[in-house]
């Protein structure tokens, strides 16, 4: 079980929910919907993002969806350098003007999947950065793909999320999902805390989570990563059915070509794609490699 965090909240004048309100008004915004605006309001959950990040002064963060620069002047008391990328016209010249006597944070107005990491960076990431960030569900799983599968890998993502989609990115086999293998390909996913809807303004429509991503010097197992997510994307192609018909119809094969290969593999056919590990999926890779190699 995970601790829900954040049930204590301050309505006091210097709460981070009355500096939230005040904030807005000065610059006459609102939470824009269409964006998943949800501003954090709650001290505590502020304090265990931080303290997950484990930062020192001589870490680089990269803050995504800073909003209104709360966690972001959090960050720059700890890490030797913050890079906020704000997608939001409004908040992204919000920020520089709050935010203008920090010389570690740098902001950055536009579309982080549209910056490649190491350009983020511009070489100042030194032994690795960490990310933080408080992402829409929307945008999710583009995220993560984004920075674990970059050239520049980040070392840890410390990540808010909806609840479900935290219990999917670290789903045990059994329960096992493409978002949770695309993942932990890649990474060590563990969720910190639960945390209720209420500790945001406006409050969403479902609690969320605080997820940290650790992620491998090098990806778990020792694959082609196309050929080894073509074969997995087909495994969950029908997830509800056997894997050896969901296989076959992922990959546009007869059944009667994919059951020996299940075989070889030592996987029972009946089996479904979300009970399969990681390590499951590399030997079926390989056996399907295999038999390419002997069509040829």
């Amino acid at each position: 079980m995970h601790g829900l965090i954040g049930f204590g909240m301050d309505k006091s004048p210097n709460s981070l929910l009355a500096q939230t309100k005040r904030r807005l008004r000065r610059f006459d915004l609102k939470a824009r919907k269409g964006l998943g605006q949800h501003f954090l309001v709650d001290r505590e959950v502020l304090g265990a993002i931080v303290a997950a990040a484990e930062l020192s002064p001589s870490d680089v963060v990269v803050e995504i969806g800073p909003g209104l620069g709360i966690l972001t002047g959090e960050l720059a008391q700890k890490a030797g350098r913050v890079i906020a990328v704000e997608l939001d016209d409004k908040l992204a010249a919000l920020l520089k003007q709050t935010l203008a006597s920090l010389d570690n944070v740098t902001i950055i107005n536009d579309d982080v999947l549209k910056i490649a990491p190491q350009d983020l960076l511009e070489k100042q990431a030194g032994l690795g950065y960490k990310v933080v960030a408080n992402l829409p569900y929307y945008i999710t799983s583009p995220v993560l793909r984004h920075f674990l599968e970059a050239s520049a890998k980040p070392r840890t993502m410390i990540v808010m999320v909806q609840k479900e989609v935290a219990e999917a990115i670290a789903a045990k086999p059994g329960d096992m999902s493409l978002l949770s293998i695309s993942v932990q390909y890649y990474a060590e996913p563990k969720i910190i805390s639960l945390v209720p809807a209420q500790c945001f303004y406006p409050a969403p429509k479902v609690d969320s989570a605080i997820v940290k991503i650790d992620v491998y010097p090098k990806p778990k197992v020792d694959v082609d990563e196309k050929g080894f997510f073509a074969v997995v994307r087909a495994g969950f192609a029908a997830p509800r059915k056997q894997l050896a018909n969901s296989l076959a119809q992922g990959l546009g094969k007869d059944k009667a070509e994919v059951l020996p290969l299940l075989k070889e593999a030592g996987i029972a056919p009946q089996r479904r794609a979300e009970t399969l590990t990681i390590e499951e999926w590399a030997g079926l890779w390989r056996v399907f490699e295999g038999g390419k190699d002997a069509d040829r």
